[in-house]
């Protein structure tokens, strides 16, 4: 198909300083949990991005210096000569499609603690290290800041060397340089504190030098906090950075765009949406004549068509849609719009560098498998055999399983329980602020549709004996889980009490079947993801008085590695949820509630309505075994193999369940790929 002549000037090339971009696609610095580690895994991963059409492709934060150093994060890193090969193996993964390559210098000033390096933390001023670590930076004389500019332009030359065609002076984040910047963070006395003019003289430094360094031929970027938090009265101040950009605003090659509260700009689709990033930054091109970027989570063409008409930005940043589908730009391109993998704002990108891991993602299972499983996003290997598969439910796992094989040319057959498909996305999809997780339904049931191969069966519900009449070689369950009525999980090692399955204990699947309690209700949450937040709000809006249990100190506690942990709890706050945090629930016998304080165990009474209990899952398995159990049956069939994926294998979160059955379809009829099934980076002793 071809492009819609709408979509053209997302395809216009744009002039970053000495280098031209193809097209307006512009995939800005952001993490892997990849960098030093696995360069293999990064370049494979940024130019899969590249080959599918992104004009641009950056790094993630790339440390100049060993005072920079954010261990157990695993960054990128350009301290010396010897690290020049592995940031060129990804410019070449890049080039090799016609895309620029950029680099984000970056120093972390009094936000790292040095873990790996053991060097001191610098700074503006002595600080505690912003992760908690009981070490304070050291201040910065002026020689120490010759050292740091000095750094930086060393850094630029490697990078210079290594092929990137832009370079970055990373300027916000709370990190070295913006920290300089910030009237909250520099009480300098010297010419670098103080007056605006001041604080901004480092930034203005390094983009002079860094640019007398290699801006003959490549484009020097600086990475900037358009606004500088809110008043009493919530209204968005800009004054100071205003003033600064009116200082610096032609000297970098191009302006890259953020806000100053990371769970904004970073925000999940729960409490940011598409696009939330214009009223912040579109004063910028007033101010200056070079290209701006910033990101908005953008998924949609039509949004970023708007961005750039209006005057927004000149090019779309995007970190996360990158990573959801590496082939957006392509996709538009060739009018393809309904086969975007839109990105659903979970988080889960960055919950697992947030944990010193590879990134993963909720659309894309093959993002980090590039390189190690030769995994690509648009393509897969053809079937191997004429057998025929029967996928068992139509959940992410069962969903994702069925597009893959139909894909390869197998035969697939896909049985429903109920007339919906999507399993628990469906379902959860409709619960309080998660309605864009359903993507994950939407972008498989169109090309489910597209698939003569796959035969869709609605309100299937399949038995054993339906099984074995079919005849059919493979057998996959996808049936999913359910939550548990008992209260073992995390805490409770044990079911809590025989007696606790009465009529007024309910669980996530009562509430999303729309079977509710009434009057004050207790929902204890011992999962410590969204679950809790969000059935909490929908028994809120069904009138309920809600108290709000869980075992740790905090709401959603695991939810800080997606950076909404703190919103989350604002917003129980908000709608007048009680919250007893740091209680074990005990007992219940219908009307009172034990809780049991987790450090003292001192015990309390509630009385409630109605207790929902959320804890583990359990695999909805029992088809599965029932029929492992008849060998004779399955072989008299001419059943082959009998296979779980997904949460019927292990509950785990979408995420997982869409892994699982892709990576069941990628491995199907396969060679045996042995106890190691991925390649893996190895530093060889010596070498």
């Amino acid at each position: 198909m071809a492009r819609d002549p709408y979509f053209d000037i997302l395809f216009e090339p744009v002039k970053i300083g000495p280098v031209t971009t193809k097209n307006r696609f512009y995939q800005v610095p952001h993490c892997s949990g990849m960098g030093y580690r696995m360069p293999n895994t990064l370049a494979a991963m940024r130019g899969m991005k590249a080959e599918g059409g992104w004009g641009v492709v950056n790094t993630e934060y790339c440390s100049i210096h060993p005072t920079s150093d954010d261990m157990p994060y695993p960054h990128a890193s350009i301290w010396d000569d010897a690290d020049i090969a592995a940031n060129a193996l990804m410019v070449e993964k890049v080039h090799e499609y016609g895309a620029l390559a950029g680099i984000q210098l970056w120093h972390g000033g009094d936000k790292v603690a040095n873990l790996y390096s053991r060097e001191a933390p610098v700074g503006a001023q002595s600080r505690p290290a912003m992760y908690n670590d009981p070490v304070q930076s050291r201040v910065l004389g002026k020689s120490d800041i010759k050292e740091i500019r000095r750094w930086f332009v060393a850094a630029a030359r490697r990078a210079k060397t290594a092929g990137f065609d832009i370079i970055y002076v990373y300027a916000t984040h709370t990190y070295l340089v913006s920290s300089f910047l910030s009237s909250s963070m520099n009480f300098r006395t010297d010419e670098y504190g103080g007056s605006v003019e001041n604080r901004v003289r480092l930034l203005r430094e390094l983009i002079e030098e860094v640019k007398n360094a290699v801006g003959d031929t490549c484009a020097v970027v600086v990475r900037f906090c358009a606004d500088d938090g809110s008043d009493a009265d919530g209204l968005v101040r800009v004054e100071e950075q205003k003033e600064m950009l009116g200082i610096l605003a032609e000297l970098p090659d191009l302006w890259d765009l953020t806000v100053r509260d990371y769970s904004f700009e970073m925000g999940t689709s729960r409490f940011v949406k598409e696009g939330a990033l214009e009223n912040y930054v579109s004063y910028v091109k007033t101010i200056t004549s070079k290209p701006v970027v910033c990101v908005g989570r953008f998924t949609s063409p039509n949004t970023m068509v708007a961005q750039v008409k209006n005057g927004i930005v000149d090019l779309i940043g995007a970190a996360r849609p990158s990573i959801a589908d590496p082939f957006l730009p392509d996709k538009i391109n060739e009018g393809r719009q309904d086969e975007i993998r839109e990105c659903i704002g979970c988080n889960l990108c960055y919950a697992n560098d947030n944990r010193g891991a590879p990134i993963r993602c909720s659309q894309n299972p093959t993002v980090g498998e590039e390189w190690r499983r030769g995994w690509h996003p648009e393509k897969i290997a053809p079937k191997k055999s004429d057998d025929d598969i029967l996928i068992v439910g139509a959940g992410p796992a069962g969903m994702e399983a069925a597009v893959s094989l139909g894909k390869r040319g197998y035969h697939v057959t896909l049985a429903e329980a109920t007339r919906d498909l999507g399993g628990r996305v469906s379902r959860e999809s409709r619960l309080p602020t998660l309605s864009e997780w359903n993507r994950i339904y939407e972008y498989r049931l169109i090309q489910l549709q597209k698939l003569n191969n796959v035969d869709v069966f609605r309100e299937s519900n399949m038995t054993a004996d339906n099984i074995l009449e079919t005849e059919i070689a493979h057998v996959v369950f996808a049936t999913g889980s359910f939550w548990r009525k008992d209260g073992f999980g995390l805490w409770n090692s044990h079911p809590i009490d025989p007696e606790i399955s009465k009529e007024k204990v309910f669980t996530p699947d009562d509430i999303m079947n729309d079977h509710y309690p009434a009057g004050r209700v207790m929902v204890f949450d011992d999962d410590h993801y969204y679950m809790g937040s969000v059935i909490a709000e929908k028994l809120v809006e069904k009138g309920c008085q809600v108290d709000l249990v869980t075992t740790f100190s905090k709401v959603s506690a695991w939810t800080q590695h997606t950076v909404e942990q703190f919103r989350i709890q604002a917003r129980m706050i908000d709608l007048g949820v009680n919250i007893i945090s740091s209680r074990n629930l005990t007992a219940f016998d219908g009307n009172r509630v034990m809780l049991e304080c987790v450090y003292t165990g001192r015990e309390e009474e509630f009385q409630v309505d109605g207790l929902v209990l959320i804890t583990a899952r359990a695999p909805n398995d029992g088809l599965y075994h029932e029929l492992a159990s008849k060998a004779d049956a399955l072989s008299g069939a001419g059943i082959k193999s009998l296979v779980r994926i997904g949460d019927c294998l292990a509950p785990g979160a979408i995420l997982n369940a869409v892994y699982s059955g892709h990576k069941f379809a990628r491995e199907f009829d396969e060679p045996d790929p042995g106890d190691v099934p991925f390649k893996r980076e190895i530093n060889i002793l010596g070498l």
